[in-house]
């Protein structure tokens, strides 16, 4: 079974309405420039993906990551999957730890082979492996071009994300793969927002002590 990790289509924008005949258009009212970054995520990914994608990495950032939350962040990885179908395959680290392993009916061996390419971007660059290849594109080059590391060790495909604790930095890793990469990316996303907001953050609630990695 071949991988899905692979880049997502682009699309083309949406004209706006055409102006109306014989007179000037109305100027626009005034309006926060974040509003649209916050009602609209996926406007705003496809808009600017480097700055969305390294405005969410900064949000994503723990109080503590133990063994313990390693193995309950996979199991809230395996909970939306399983809830969606996803055929994936998926890896928590704690530091370089394997804690968390799981594949679930559809994915492959190949998968378990991207899980490790996506990680070790993540590891290299502290930074999800999706924001690696986004930050490459923006330079209208590609990283399999100029990185200059081996494709069949590092992929910057979406889906491998590094864990941050606040105070500390990088402690270990969260990856899935299996979806198309964008899909990857926004499921692992999606459960560190959850863990995030259980444990509290910078600027959030805090629920469990902090600055505690075991």
């Amino acid at each position: 079974m071949r991988a899905r990790d692979t880049a997502a289509k682009p699309e083309t924008a949406e004209s706006g309405p055409a102006a109306a005949a014989g007179k000037a258009p109305a100027a626009p009212p005034e309006t926060d420039p974040t509003a649209s970054l916050e009602a609209d995520p996926a406007a705003s990914l496809k808009a600017n993906p480097v700055a969305f994608l390294e405005g969410e990495q900064q949000r994503l950032v723990l109080r503590q990551f133990t063994y313990e939350d390693a193995w309950n962040l996979g199991m809230l990885l395996r909970e939306l999957a399983v809830a969606r179908n996803a055929p994936v395959a998926i890896d928590v680290r704690h530091g370089t730890r394997q804690v968390f392993r799981c594949a679930l009916p559809g994915s492959s061996a190949d998968n378990d082979a991207w899980i490790d390419r996506k990680r070790r971007v993540a590891e290299r660059y502290a930074a999800p492996s999706f924001l690696v290849g986004a930050r490459f594109r923006a330079k209208g080059t590609t990283f399999e071009e100029s990185s200059r590391l081996d494709p069949n060790s590092f992929a910057a495909h979406g889906g491998s994300y590094p864990v941050t604790v606040e105070g500390v930095g990088v402690v270990g890793t969260a990856t899935v793969s299996g979806l198309p990469q964008a899909e990857d990316h926004a499921l692992v996303a999606e459960a560190l927002t959850r863990l995030v907001g259980g444990l509290g953050h910078p600027g959030g609630p805090v629920n469990s002590p902090g600055h505690r990695v075991d």
